[in-house]
């Protein structure tokens, strides 16, 4: 069966997303666009997956849970996890190895926490707009323990790719899928990077507002409407 997605958005959570990314407006969005599944993937941070997740029950809208984390190496990787307990355990492991520094709202934004009702719970003080202290081999490792996936984000960009800052996808992290931004130049990416042709390609959004969020119009072929459906397509091919 195939479903439309888009497995790449950012709540206000992060700090470079509008404040009208709540979790209900998220939700409701996904379903005017018509999605069948979506992954709200924060920066380094899963603190308003829970309540996109409540926001859904009731309607047909699957939300995995996620989180886009930076890597050492200033790569870009989306996470996608098979409950909030795992994505949760993920966290911790970010949040310890975030460097020790306070987000600064006049410059880089507010980092808003919410509750499924979009009252917001307050604000994440630590920088996420920042990059961990560990790589995308050990970022792999973790994931891979938690029974999630990584999928490396937007390789078709000049900076936070895999590919614009390690000149290839290592092929010891044995992946499948690679991520392309919405309106990614394929042809030019190919003729550039000949190996993407080995991988499947996903296209998401990477929506940091409502309008940016993807219409019907990816989809992915799995056999029934489940996060573990989806994770294992990802990661099995």
């Amino acid at each position: 069966m195939k479903f439309a997605y888009d497995l790449h958005m950012h709540s206000a959570l992060s700090a470079c997303s509008d404040n009208e990314m709540t979790p209900n407006n998220i939700v409701n969005m996904a379903i005017l666009k018509e999605l069948d599944i979506i992954a709200v993937t924060d920066h380094n941070s899963a603190e308003n997956i829970e309540a996109v997740i409540k926001c859904s029950e009731g309607s047909d809208i699957l939300v995995a849970p996620g989180m886009e984390i930076e890597t050492m190496e200033e790569i870009h990787v989306v996470c996608l996890f098979p409950g909030i307990g795992q994505v949760n355990k993920m966290q911790e492991i970010v949040y310890k190895a975030l460097p020790s520094l306070k987000n600064r709202e006049d410059i880089f934004g507010r980092q808003i926490i919410y509750d499924e009702n979009d009252d917001e719970k307050g604000v994440v003080d630590k920088l996420l707009l920042t990059a961990v202290n560990f790589s995308i081999d050990d970022l792999k490792k973790y994931v891979d323990e938690l029974n999630g996936v990584i999928i490396p984000a937007h390789v078709d960009r000049s900076s936070y790719s895999v590919i614009s800052n390690l000149g290839s996808v290592p092929e010891n992290l044995n992946l499948k899928y690679l991520e392309i931004s919405k309106k990614a130049d394929l042809q030019n990416l190919i003729r550039n990077n000949p190996e993407v042709m080995n991988y499947k390609l996903i296209k998401s959004s990477d929506a940091h507002s409502l309008a940016d969020i993807s219409e019907r119009e990816s989809f992915i072929d799995i056999e029934e409407k489940s996060i573990q459906c989806l994770i294992s397509k990802i990661k099995n091919g």
